[in-house]
């Protein structure tokens, strides 16, 4: 997946300029909107997206032309691994649903899971858990490459 190539997407600018487009969205309110806000805005994607054509283009906000199927992959992929992130963080039991576990297994290869749990291999394959001694990088690992 080149859109998540080390460049300038993952600079210091980048990044604060994220955290402050996600401040905006939830305003004053503070963190207690956050999951009104989520809510609100992920409604508001599917009912843009569902009548768009499966040929759709899209261009992301870095200039990435890509179908706007495969850009939607890209968000549950971050919602996903940053799911994760926060539970983490939190110390809160980690989950996933059961559609977007089977999209992040998929991405990486359902035959490199190894006998793995979806989010203990989910984990290991974006760099938050290590690989067992010994074993290498599937080709489908980018966040390992």
């Amino acid at each position: 997946m080149g859109y998540y190539r080390a460049d300038e997407r993952f600079s210091v600018a980048t990044s604060a300029k994220r955290i402050e487009l996600g401040q905006g969205r939830v305003g004053s309110a503070g963190i207690d909107a956050l999951p009104a806000v989520f809510e609100r805005t992920w409604r508001q994607v599917v009912r843009l997206c569902e009548h768009e054509p499966e040929d759709r283009v899209v261009v992301t906000r870095h200039g990435d032309s890509m179908l706007l199927s495969d850009f939607l992959a890209t968000r549950v992929v971050e919602v996903g691994v940053h799911g994760l992130d926060l539970a983490a963080a939190l110390d809160r039991d980690a989950w996933l649903t059961p559609a977007a576990s089977e999209l992040l297994v998929g991405l990486f290869g359902p035959d490199l899971v190894a006998g793995r749990d979806d989010l203990t291999f989910i984990r290991t394959a974006t760099g938050r858990l290590p690989l067992a001694t010994g074993e290498l990088p599937g080709p489908n690992w980018p966040f390992l490459g």
